[in-house]
């Protein structure tokens, strides 16, 4: 459900547009994050395993955990309004107030 709030998807997607691109045009640091996106796998593989028994052990617990989560991240969204704007418009939004308010200072000053 984070996932799908405008501002964390559209965070998510500049990152992974930026990510992407850097590995794409510096071979060194491709090789690298290749390297690391391959250990990461590698654990996630193994931890799954052990891991399984004690999700099946706790599912219920993280299920009550999980539908308190979602409660509270739907209050949290009707308090602000921002999480659901992607990133660029609240950059840009906030770059307009900046300069409303730097011109009126301007005009303050001016007079």
């Amino acid at each position: 459900q984070v996932a799908n709030l405008t501002l964390v998807s559209s965070a998510c997607d500049i990152v992974s547009t930026a990510y992407a691109s850097t590995k794409e045009s510096h071979p060194y640091i491709r090789s690298v994050c290749d390297a690391a996106e391959e250990g990461v796998k590698s654990v996630a593989e193994a931890t799954a395993s052990c891991v399984q028994p004690v999700l099946a052990t706790l599912e219920p617990h993280v299920a009550a955990a999980s539908e308190y989560a979602s409660k509270g991240l739907d209050k949290l969204g009707e308090k602000l309004p921002l999480l659901q704007k992607p990133v660029e418009q609240i950059l840009s939004d906030t770059k307009e107030q900046i300069s409303s308010r730097v011109a009126n200072a301007k005009d303050v000053v001016s007079s």
